[in-house]
């Protein structure tokens, strides 16, 4: 477990440092003489609301995927132990499974969202 949450905040780390280095990269130009700013500034919105959705929807993923393989790895174990509780153990998990991909899909509605509406 330990080791599982060090990978996370390692790669949690890498993605700061990657986005902190790449934000001067959108950053808007100077204004035109022929009003180009707003094109500039509609462009770089743009851009940034896809990246931010591209973040949330593989945050959301990549969590509901950490937490499915860990509710499963322990469903298995638990069945494992006790045979005669397979099908309590089995119920619980499918549950679980579907709670943890609601979220997802809640990420996902969220994402569309910010690139249609806002």
């Amino acid at each position: 477990m330990k080791q599982l949450m060090k990978r996370i905040l390692v790669l949690a780390g890498a993605l700061v440092l990657t986005m902190s280095l790449a934000a001067p990269a959108f950053a808007a130009g100077e204004p035109g003489a022929d009003g180009e700013t707003a094109a500039v500034q509609e462009d770089s919105t743009l851009g940034m609301k896809a990246i931010a959705a591209g973040i949330a929807v593989g945050v959301a993923a990549a969590g509901g995927a950490v937490g499915m393989g860990l509710a499963t790895a322990k469903s298995a174990e638990s069945i494992a132990r006790q045979p005669e509780a397979d099908g309590k153990v089995r119920t619980t998990l499918m549950l679980g499974l579907v709670f943890i991909e609601t979220a997802i899909i809640y990420a996902l509605l969220v994402v569309i969202l910010i690139i249609f509406v806002l």
